[in-house]
């Protein structure tokens, strides 16, 4: 008897075998940047049964099951049923993006989708803040515990944002018994991404206010995946710092860019971001500025302990963030084009700066006039 064709014996087979084990995993923010990475990464993982995608938009991951809604919708709730992790990363923080508007978006997203997680039944929810939730504070220990203080403050881009979310996964579950949520923050993070951080580099000189001590830490966007991935499988929980190892110095930095500094005193520089992003030249608030003076470094020890690696460096992710702002120019947050970025180059940010002055007095001036 001449034994079964080898297409049918592999079909036989498939059809007898039991389904794959792992968690129903649901991400929200799944149609572009870190959601739609990590929904590719979770379709395409043996340890994950199933990816349902949900944002405004439809993706390009065809394995995921994609729902189109917006996460403040209580809809979203039936969408979440039979999901056992919630990732949420439908998170707006855009520079250019109105700062109420924004905070409408995330603060009320995050609400919703805890709620709606807790009533379909969900075990555990991601969340994903940032390491900046620590505060940039002069007598920061180098590196911070997961475990410290947040000290930061609301005047940074979206930082007021992250801690009202940070404050909702502390209360979720007291609200919401047997609902568990783990918290990951990443360092700057890179890989496409277009922060007041990222954009420190695409200036003619790197600012560095008088006295300060900044300290850089990277978190290259696929690092960041993995630490999810890791949340998602159980694998580590609680608050998660995730970030490369180490730090670099302001002068080990300004070596590897091949960008040279640009020092101005504390009143000076602080004094001038204010009053730009005050009549609305620029999209960074002077609490921006505390991020590129003074470190905020974390340690990343319980992703560590549980067996996590980041796979870049700090100097390999510095590299890739200079080759992706190649060609871009921007002056105290605000991004040139072609002829003022000429003309910026030429006379150096510190112009630009110390023009604050002069600008704000000519705005006001203009102003009286109407």
């Amino acid at each position: 008897m001449s034994s079964p064709d080898p297409q049918v014996r592999a079909a036989r087979n498939k059809s007898t075998s039991p389904p794959p084990r792992g968690p129903v995993v649901a991400v929200t923010g799944a149609a572009s940047g870190v959601g739609a990475l990590l929904t590719a990464r979770l379709a395409a993982s043996e340890e994950v049964k199933q990816v349902v995608a949900v944002d405004e938009r439809r993706g390009e991951c065809a394995e995921a099951e994609w729902h189109i809604l917006d996460v403040r919708d209580p809809a979203i709730a039936d969408r979440l049923r039979g999901a056992d992790v919630v990732v949420h990363l439908a998170l707006d923080l855009d520079l250019e993006t109105d700062a109420a508007a924004r905070t409408a978006y995330n603060v009320r997203g995050t609400q919703t989708v805890l709620t709606a997680a807790a009533a379909a039944g969900v075990h555990r929810v991601v969340l994903c803040t940032s390491t900046m939730v620590y505060g940039a504070l002069p007598d920061n220990e180098l590196p911070l515990s997961e475990d410290a203080e947040l000290r930061a403050t609301a005047e940074a881009t979206g930082v007021g944002d992250l801690l009202e979310i940070e404050r909702l996964a502390r209360r979720a579950p007291r609200a919401h018994p047997g609902l568990n949520v783990t918290v990951v923050r990443p360092a700057v993070l890179v890989g496409g991404t277009d922060t007041a951080l990222t954009r420190y580099f695409e200036s003619p000189r790197l600012l560095v206010v008088a006295g300060s001590r900044p300290a850089w830490q990277f978190c290259h966007i696929e690092d960041l995946c993995s630490a999810l991935e890791y949340a998602v499988l159980e694998k580590v929980d609680g608050e998660l710092a995730v970030g490369c190892d180490g730090w670099l110095e302001q002068e080990e930095v300004e070596e590897l860019s091949g960008i040279r500094r640009m020092e101005l005193p504390s009143a000076v520089a602080l004094g001038a971001a204010a009053r730009l992003h005050r009549i609305g030249l620029t999209p960074s608030p002077a609490g921006d500025l505390a991020y590129t003076m003074y470190p905020w470094v974390v340690s990343g020890s319980r992703l560590h302990d549980a067996g996590w690696r980041p796979s870049y460096t700090n100097e390999e992710v510095l590299a890739q963030l200079l080759e992706e702002v190649s060609g871009r120019h921007t002056v105290a947050g605000r991004r040139l084009g072609r002829k003022d970025a000429t003309a910026a180059g030429a006379a150096g940010a510190t112009v630009a700066l110390l023009g604050a002055a002069a600008v704000v007095r000519r705005a006001r001036k203009a102003r009286r006039r109407i």
